[in-house]
């Protein structure tokens, strides 16, 4: 009889989890969140149950899509891996992403999910290792964020009133704080700048700037008041200073991902955007740069 209940019991241990490691039970009440031990992974459930989630008109459960999380490993060392897809309204990615940087910790891509979602919504992917303890402490300030952060923006499905006056914007100045000058086309002012240090091929062929290989920065405005959008092509070593030097000028980062497959080395593309003062923004792409300039001679 007793032989029968201890093998019910292991049964039923197979079946609802193993025992979960004492600090990965902490690392569940430092985030203040619930999760389960399997596989040998804490995955640790971060929902967006505050969210009334549309899809082209569709009123859609949080299970389809909407459920953030972080899982835990245990690594070499004593060491434990961190990876997570947080989920994210607008208004909330970067002051996350600002939350997580400042921590010690890595965001690895940003993107969508879905299209005709209201409220609109991005996926925000994070890596770290270390003790298991430590990467809890260091996610509770971003995770603390979500659903918290005011949503000063105006729906992007009803579109904003906003605006920026075109004027004049000193191009001999914006080339001087970047240092590369740019082409004028219309009212916008656009300086491309190729990666020809990096040896990139595709079937034998050499990737160069035009062929997209490179880092740009679009002005638009006035002096006073103007927008910069651009794309930063970097290696994966440089992704997470370019992100400190962007967040911490006050730059906006919209998506990390890639623009081509099967590349050596592989190449990641970083979409950037702002508003301010043009000499504020262009100091803001130069900080960018000038942590590729450090990538380029470390490589």
């Amino acid at each position: 009889m007793t032989r029968t209940l201890l093998t019910g019991v292991f049964l039923a241990a197979a079946a609802y989890g193993q025992p979960m490691p004492s600090d990965y039970e902490q690392a569940m009440k430092t985030l203040g969140k619930q999760g389960d031990f399997k596989d040998k992974v804490l995955k640790i459930n971060i929902p967006r149950n505050d969210l009334k989630v549309t899809i082209d008109g569709i009123a859609t459960p949080t299970p389809f899509g909407f459920g953030g999380w972080l899982a835990l490993t245990k690594g070499t060392g004593g060491m434990d891996v961190m990876m997570g897809d947080l989920v994210l309204l607008e208004d909330e990615v970067n002051p996350v992403m600002s939350a997580l940087l400042e921590n010690g910790l890595e965001v690895t891509a940003i993107h969508n999910h879905f299209f005709f979602e209201s409220p609109r919504i991005y996926f925000m992917h994070v890596h770290g290792h270390g003790k298991a303890a430590d990467l809890a402490k260091n996610a509770k300030p971003a995770v603390d964020l979500i659903g918290k952060v005011p949503q000063t923006h105006q729906s992007t499905v009803t579109g904003g009133s906003g605006s920026v006056s075109t004027g004049q914007i000193d191009t001999a100045k914006i080339a001087g704080i970047v240092g590369h000058t740019g082409e004028q086309n219309g009212a916008v002012y656009k300086i491309t700048i190729g990666r020809a240090d990096l040896k990139v091929m595709e079937m034998g062929a050499t990737i160069n700037a035009r062929m997209g290989l490179n880092t740009w920065a679009a002005f638009f405005g006035s002096d006073a008041n103007a927008q910069i959008a651009g794309d930063v092509a970097m290696l994966a070593d440089e992704l997470t200073p370019v992100l400190k030097a962007l967040r911490s000028n006050g730059l906006n980062v919209v998506a990390i991902h890639h623009h081509m497959t099967d590349t050596k080395p592989a190449i990641y593309f970083l979409h950037y955007w702002g508003t301010g003062p043009a000499e504020k923004l262009a100091t803001g792409f130069k900080a960018a740069l000038n942590e590729l300039a450090k990538g380029k001679k470390a490589n």
